[in-house]
């Protein structure tokens, strides 16, 4: 029987996105030492930061899920790494870039690894300790790059150990999220409900700048532009203001696990006053992008549902204003086409005038519009003159 073989990446995809957050990290935890540092990804090695387009710190990141092992000098993450520097700078270069091994591992006790990390680093020891590991290892996937290390001449030796820094026992993955937060700790508003949304909203962004930087669409992140990001979404944290949680791109991917709103009661109420199906599309998204988005703002303790209730009422109050004005310029013998049209006039007139606002400061012109639209598929407004009756014998129910 054949042996098994597994084909489980899983592993890899953990080491992959752990490289990619620890790339905001970095920029966090080194920005008071480089503030007009940037870092990159996948371009001079799995991190680098750079100054002036110089790469001055390579960093091999290691994610191990769960494990228990301390690191060793014999280990295949060390010749890896250090096989992986030789290949892309030369190791006698006394003026190249910092070499850093990340990683969740603790470095063992009285090991080179140990040696070269902190403030304390003991680069010397840290050479011999390698010298004798690359001689008595048996491993054989660590031998060829073993070997290169011991052939280089003692000179070049000394200045590549020198150069290399280990920064162990680092956050994982399911931990890297609140080591972010404690560097941002006089950053987030307060809550834990605003300061949760503000961070979903932060590694979005992110997650952004990575994909751009390994489609090699930008080189680097700044210091400098994550700060400022970090500035722009805090501002939306106030009294007055709010975050836009919700974007086109999130209705495009619930269309594509299946969101449908064809039969739901406000696109029958567009319906009824004709909308072009231009019209009816970007109507069903803003539907989806207020109620989301009020959902989220409950769920994140951003706003009470009092208010929203208030935002609402609001709106009514101001829908049927115009409603009212709409019935009394119709003459009693209004044709149904005069009477759709009528009704199409008031859809416009309403949704393109924002006079109410959830805050102040928030003008988002989707919630706006988008909230009339959960409020019509609730029967609570309409826009064709006998929408009640229509609601009423399309649900059974009428809720104005």
């Amino acid at each position: 029987m054949p042996a098994s073989v597994s084909h489980d990446a899983s592993a890899s995809a953990l080491g992959y996105l752990f490289q990619a957050q620890w790339g905001l990290y970095e920029l966090l935890r080194g920005a008071e030492e480089r503030p007009d540092g940037a870092i990159s990804l996948e371009l001079h090695d799995d991190v680098a930061w750079e100054e002036g387009a110089r790469a001055v710190d390579l960093l091999q990141t290691k994610f191990h899920p769960r494990s228990t092992r301390s690191l060793g000098d014999k280990d295949d993450d060390v010749w890896r790494t250090i096989r992986s520097w030789m290949d892309t700078h030369d190791p006698g270069d006394a003026e190249g870039p910092w070499l850093t091994l990340v990683t969740t591992q603790r470095a063992r006790d009285g090991s080179a690894m140990a040696a070269l990390r902190g403030d304390e680093r003991s680069p010397d020891v840290a050479l011999l300790l390698l010298e004798d590991a690359a001689r008595t290892s048996e491993a054989e996937g660590s031998q060829a790059v073993r070997q290169r290390f011991l052939d280089l001449s003692p000179a070049d030796r000394g200045v590549f150990v020198r150069r290399m820094r280990v920064v162990d026992g680092v956050p994982a993955i399911d931990d890297l999220d609140a080591a972010v937060r404690r560097k941002l700790l006089f950053s987030l508003p307060s809550g834990e409900g605003p300061q949760t949304a503000l961070m979903r909203q932060l590694w979005a962004w992110w997650y952004e700048q990575a994909m751009a930087m390994l489609q090699k669409r930008i080189t680097s992140v700044s210091v400098e532009q994550v700060h400022r990001q970090i500035e722009h979404l805090r501002d939306d944290y106030t009294a007055d203001r709010l975050p836009t949680l919700v974007n086109r791109e999130d209705w495009q991917a619930a269309q594509e696990q299946g969101a449908s709103y064809a039969e739901a009661c406000f696109v029958h109420q567009l319906r009824w006053v004709s909308v072009s199906q231009v019209q009816l599309d970007k109507a069903i998204m803003d539907y989806y992008r207020a109620f989301t988005q009020a959902v989220l703002w409950v769920d994140d303790d951003l706003v009470a549902i009092g208010e929203l209730e208030r935002y609402q009422e609001n709106l009514l109050d101001e829908w049927e204003r115009a409603f009212d004005w709409m019935i009394e310029d119709l003459p009693p013998d209004a044709t149904d086409a005069e009477r759709e049209q009528a009704g199409k006039q008031l859809l416009r007139t309403t949704l393109d005038r924002v006079t109410v606002k959830v805050r102040e400061r928030y003008d988002e012109v989707f919630f706006h519009r988008g909230t009339h639209h959960c409020l019509a598929d609730q029967g609570r407004l309409g826009w064709h003159p006998e929408f009640l009756q229509r609601v009423q014998q399309l649900t059974g129910a009428v809720h104005a």
